[in-house]
């Protein structure tokens, strides 16, 4: 598979920078898995509050980049195209190291369940194969036009 690119994540995903946590997909399974990159830049807007002395990329963002890459594994499956997937419940998660400028933060997320508006899934994100956080997560799905 070719990667898929920031354009083509726009396409899939309703995010927008700042808040689009996925800067490429490296692998994908549409509906089962997705695995991608964010480059943690020094320039990021977070890390002028977090921390100014000692920058380190805030967990919740970690977890939504988890989660946007379920996403797009999700909403690439063709029954869901179209389709909003709202992050509805964030579970276990676990940080194990800091993130910090210069990193290349992989994200793993994999679909585990789907059950009518529901999807239910799991992310590892890692920094040069160590692992750095750890999450499972349920999305609601929606159709633009329900809102």
């Amino acid at each position: 598979m070719e990667s898929i690119g920031i354009e083509q994540i726009k396409r899939i995903l309703p995010h927008r920078e700042p808040f689009l946590m996925v800067d490429r997909v490296d692998e994908l399974t549409p509906g089962v898995s997705a695995k991608g990159v964010k480059a943690v830049s020094a320039n990021e807007w977070f890390f002028q509050g977090h921390f100014a002395e000692t920058k380190v990329m805030p967990g919740v963002l970690i977890v939504e980049a988890l989660a946007q890459a379920g996403g797009i594994a999700l909403l690439t499956q063709e029954a869901m195209r179209g389709k909003l997937a709202f992050l509805g419940k964030l579970t276990n998660a676990r940080f194990y190291a800091p993130v910090v400028p210069g990193d290349l933060l992989e994200l793993d997320s994999r679909i585990d369940a789907v059950n009518g508006s529901v999807g239910k899934g799991v992310g590892t994100a890692t920094v040069r194969g160590k692992k750095v956080a750890t999450c499972e997560f349920v999305f609601a799905l929606k159709d633009p036009s329900e809102l």
